[in-house]
């Protein structure tokens, strides 16, 4: 007695029953498999009802994917909390699945072997059977066609020791069996015969192809799975069809398609039982596949771009040319042109003080970089596509490796598997907190911080000793970009011509509920009749990670009056800043920056704040964004946009100079070395690099 034995003898008896009640080999197969999936059916609605789980929650995990793509480890760690917050277990799953193949392989003993399961012959009298024609006691569907045809006689039985009376019943049972269904004989094994056989492997081939099909319209799981998911099982269940049903009996080949087909059934049931439209957000699901798809596709080269050649000729050559020059000192990494502007300082100062070559990696073809680099040979400029960014970084070797942008050690950003002693630079590219405004850890992996105020050299020390971090080499370095926006605003405004036509600028953060993706229809709508016009500006990293929206939303204005309302997306120039009179935004850093440099004032819209660590309260400071925003102007919430804007920006306006002092005594301390933080930061970029060479 074995495992087989126990899961089989049940499945037997079923099967006898069957046969008993109709006659017939081949229908009582067909009731076998129709009794089998009325068993099953418990399992069926338990995985009906974890499959809807699943496609339920999809949605949060299509999101927790794309905001945290390429990020395998946090995407992990958030499926883990989405999954127990949900009370999904996704590797029991499993046991159905198992319950089922283990059910399918008793389903196919039971049919191959039926002298056991179906004449009750002990597994000793099949043996010694089965020896008389020479083959094994499993193949008993051999044994059963040589009774049937005479090849076993009583006579032979009886001298392999088997019982008379046994044999004698035995005998009659099977010759009465008709194992004839639809003009085939259920005991021959296609390959065997050929002819009008072939057709058993095509009718089973056709029956899982349906089945799939099916499956991929109708069920609640397989539904919204991928193409490759889809149609790789489909071709995987046609074709071991295609093989199974040329190999094994008809009778199993039967049991196979009618199994199939009832399979369709029986989904159809279910989804009629407990239908997963009413447990299942299809909208949320299918807007998650779209940032999902979204996130995907950054970084990627536009294939239809018509200078997408060049673009990929341009990034071999300049990445074999980077990868060819061995002792590198100094390497920057910009995303975009536009963010030259925060290194601009930095990178003067260095040419003026060393004669180390600058290598300048950026993800931008057109960046501004290479028209500069042509009056500056020490200026190295590369364009690598951000899809081949991470390979860069990982092989980098330098002593010093600059970026603005956080998360090193994350998505693509590695640092150097190369040479491990690379010292890491961040460089400031807003002047808001880098404990709340950035995520949870996106400075950990840096080696030294330029702060650009003491609130930042706080932040960063109080989030050390809170996580028990090893210290950082912070330097006093500014706000260089600031420092020139606000010499430049200063002397762009005295140029101003005085107009009956106010500008306000329209500036928000890319965050979650921002004023692009909530309110800027009703900002737009409650200052149509204010003589102003507003410049739309998105924050960049809002274009670079929702484009179709941000065209979507250009589109719904595209008919507006130009003298009313504009868009600015060319984020390397700042010709909105220096003419606007008042800065409408969220939670931007940018508010900081407009009120310092123009001495305006700003609206401020209470949208959801922008917190990019949830556990920033750990740290004890209250960021500066909260301190600033009862400083540098106004705030209102988004429910009375409709009834009191107008009139705020109205009072904004009119009183702009009772806010100029404070904005002044603010900047005064809010930043570092004004005027001169380029030199600070170059001086310490020299006197480390001098160090590592003495070091060496």
């Amino acid at each position: 007695m074995d495992f087989v034995y126990y899961l089989c003898w049940p499945l037997g008896i079923l099967m006898k029953g069957c046969f008993l009640l109709v006659k017939n080999y081949g229908a009582a197969i067909v009731l076998f498999t129709l009794a089998t999936k009325l068993v099953l059916m418990p399992i069926s609605v338990w995985i009906q009802k974890n499959s809807i789980l699943m496609v339920k929650i999809q949605p949060q995990i299509n999101f927790i994917k794309a905001r945290l793509y390429g990020n395998f480890d946090a995407i992990a760690d958030e499926q883990v909390k989405l999954f127990k917050k949900e009370k999904y277990h996704p590797f029991l799953t499993l046991i159905p699945l198992i319950i089922q193949i283990v059910l399918l392989l008793g389903v196919i003993a039971v049919i191959n072997r039926p002298l056991n399961y179906l004449f009750g012959i002990d597994g000793d009298a099949v043996s010694k059977l089965a020896s008389l024609i020479n083959v094994d006691a499993d193949e008993q569907i051999a044994v059963l066609q040589a009774i049937k045809n005479g090849a076993i006689t009583q006579t032979a039985a009886a001298n392999a020791g088997v019982d008379a009376a046994l044999f004698a019943n035995l005998a009659a049972d099977v010759t009465q069996l008709d194992t004839m269904f639809l003009g085939l004989d259920l005991l021959v094994e296609p390959a065997t015969v050929w002819g009008w056989y072939t057709l058993v492997s095509v009718v089973a081939a056709l029956s899982s192809w349906v089945m799939c099909f099916t499956q991929n319209l109708s069920n609640v799981i397989q539904h919204e799975q991928g193409k490759l998911n889809k149609y790789g099982m489909m071709v995987l269940s046609v074709g071991l069809s295609l093989v199974l049903g040329t190999i094994v009996p008809t009778a199993t080949a039967l049991y196979w398609v009618a199994s199939n087909l009832m399979s369709i059934a029986v989904m159809y049931l279910l989804n009629w039982l407990i239908n997963p439209k009413k447990y299942v957000d299809y909208e949320a699901l299918e807007a998650s596949r779209k940032a999902l798809a979204e996130a995907k596709a950054f970084g990627e080269m536009d294939k239809k771009d018509p200078l997408y050649k060049q673009m990929k000729a341009k990034e071999k050559a300049d990445f074999a040319n980077f990868k060819k020059i061995g002792k590198k000192h100094i390497v920057i990494y910009s995303e975009k042109s536009g963010f030259y502007k925060y290194y601009r300082d930095l990178i003067d100062e260095l040419l003026k003080i060393c004669d180390v070559p600058i290598h300048y990696v950026t993800n931008d073809y057109n960046d501004a970089i290479f028209q500069i680099a042509q009056t500056e040979p020490r200026i190295k400029p590369y364009f690598i596509s951000l899809k081949k960014t991470g390979l860069l970084m990982m092989l980098v070797e330098t002593d010093i490796f600059i970026m603005t942008t956080p998360e090193l050690g994350k998505y693509y950003l590695k640092r150097s598997f190369i040479k491990k002693d690379t010292e890491y630079i961040y460089v400031p590219h807003d002047s808001m907190s880098v404990h709340m405004g950035f995520k949870e850890g996106a400075l950990d992996n840096f080696d030294t911080v330029f702060c650009s105020g003491p609130h930042v050299e706080q932040e960063v020390r109080a989030t050390e000793k809170v996580y028990g971090l090893k210290e950082k080499t912070l330097v006093q370095f500014g706000f260089p970009f600031l420092d020139n926006l606000v010499d430049s605003c200063r002397a762009n405004r005295t140029e101003k011509t005085p107009s009956p036509t106010k500008e306000v600028l329209i500036a928000p953060s890319w965050n979650e509920d921002n004023i692009l993706d909530s309110c800027l229809d009703d900002i737009v709508t409650a200052l149509a009749t204010l003589n102003v016009h507003l410049t739309v500006r998105p924050h960049p990293e809002y274009v670079k990670r929702n484009g179709i929206r941000m065209k979507e939303i250009v589109e719904k204005y595209k008919d507006a009056d130009p003298q009313k309302l504009s868009f600015e997306l060319d984020f390397s120039d700042n010709k909105s800043i220096y003419s606007s009179d008042l800065l409408i935004t969220d939670w931007s850093g940018i508010s900081a920056e407009f009120a310092f440099a123009t001495e305006q004032p700003v609206l401020f819209v209470n949208t959801k704040m922008k917190v990019l660590n949830p556990n920033w309260e750990k740290i004890g400071i209250t960021p500066v964004e909260i301190q600033l925003r009862s400083i540098l102007g106004v705030a209102l919430d988004k429910e009375e946009l409709s009834t009191r804007l107008a009139d705020v920006v109205n009072d904004l306006l009119e009183n702009r100079a009772q806010y100029k002092k404070q904005i002044d005594d603010c900047y005064e301390h809010f930043i570092f070395n004004h005027g001169c933080a380029g030199k600070e930061g170059a001086k310490y970029i020299v006197k480390s690099l001098v160090k590592k060479q003495n070091k060496r």
